[in-house]
């Protein structure tokens, strides 16, 4: 996380606005009953919310309390070693997203304005972004 894209990188996502759903830290509770989970600072980039992402994500399914716009928010953590662990790199809910470019520009309703943001940086913003994610 020292490489200077990586660090720009991380600028831009607290400045696009991608923190208001993907929190970077949470500290677990202390009364857990396994006290080795207790207290711990952990760095998931996730905030474990429904969010309704908009239509063009929506699939018209309602599962528990999420309708078919609402998508829990998914922990970032370990989102760049996906095409190592999967052995394929497809994004979202039903991996319509081929990149991770394209997994921000699907991103509507509650997460418009940060793929906004993004669709309107700079080339070298949107590639430190995406470094940055690749970090995590």
């Amino acid at each position: 996380l020292d490489k200077p894209e990586v660090l720009s990188g991380k600028k831009q996502f607290y400045e696009m606005g991608c923190i208001s759903c993907h929190t970077p830290k949470f500290v677990t509770m202390r009364g857990t009953p396994n006290k080795a989970q207790a207290f711990q600072l952990i760095w998931p980039y996730s905030d474990f919310l429904l969010h309704d992402m908009g239509e063009g994500l929506a699939d018209g399914q309602r599962v528990g309390e999420a309708s078919g716009s609402e998508w829990r928010t998914p922990p970032l953590w370990g989102i760049g070693l996906t095409a190592t662990v999967n052995g394929n790199s497809f994004y979202l809910h039903d991996g319509r997203a081929r990149t991770l470019e394209e997994a921000i520009l699907w991103h509507g309703g509650e997460g418009q304005k940060a793929r906004d943001r993004f669709a309107g940086a700079t080339a070298a913003d949107r590639d430190a972004l995406i470094k940055f994610l690749e970090s995590l």
